[in-house]
């Protein structure tokens, strides 16, 4: 099963200082049932690509709790076994859980298939977004505008092997 971790370029770094993407349990974002009722598409490319924003809006929010890190949105595109990702059957229905899953396995950063990168010219609207998320989820039209504003950039597509080059920039 495909799954989309977020992440930020720190966590990034120490993923790949550590050579682990994360030990289970952590949260990442696949096509999950109830994705597939939300974004109601049966194209698996559409799907996996509803799975990846959210999975951006999920580095999103890694980003609004870490001042420190840099204003970009990261995600790491992994194939895990079926059963190592886990949908809670509790959040399964929430609009904010549309995805999410929890991986109860340790993964190998070796076993991504691809990183997922905002360009450095998305660091302004991004760190718009990170401020304004906390208004934007307390009902905040103007601050979700704001937030929504991250995802008209998109995340560029870069080979497991320019990892080194993404964490240098740390």
């Amino acid at each position: 099963m495909r799954v989309y971790v977020p992440l930020t370029l720190p966590a990034l770094a120490e993923a790949h200082k550590t050579g682990e993407l994360g030990s289970g349990p952590f949260v990442a974002y696949a096509v999950t049932p109830a994705l597939r009722q939300w974004y109601l598409s049966e194209d698996i490319e559409e799907l996996e690509y509803a799975a990846l924003g959210r999975a951006a809006l999920a580095s999103l929010r890694l980003l609004a709790a870490d001042a420190g890190a840099a204003r970009r949105r990261v995600v790491v595109a992994v194939d895990v076994p079926d059963g190592a990702a886990r949908v809670d059957p509790d959040g399964a229905l929430k609009p904010s859980a549309f995805g999410e899953v929890s991986v109860t396995v340790t993964v190998p950063l070796a076993k991504a298939a691809s990183v997922h990168v905002d360009a450095d010219d998305a660091e302004a609207e991004v760190t718009a977004a990170a401020q304004a998320l906390a208004a934007a989820d307390g009902g905040d039209d103007d601050a979700q505008s704001v937030v929504d504003g991250a995802d008209e950039h998109e995340l560029l597509w870069y080979a497991t092997q320019e990892i080194p080059n993404l964490v240098g920039r740390v």
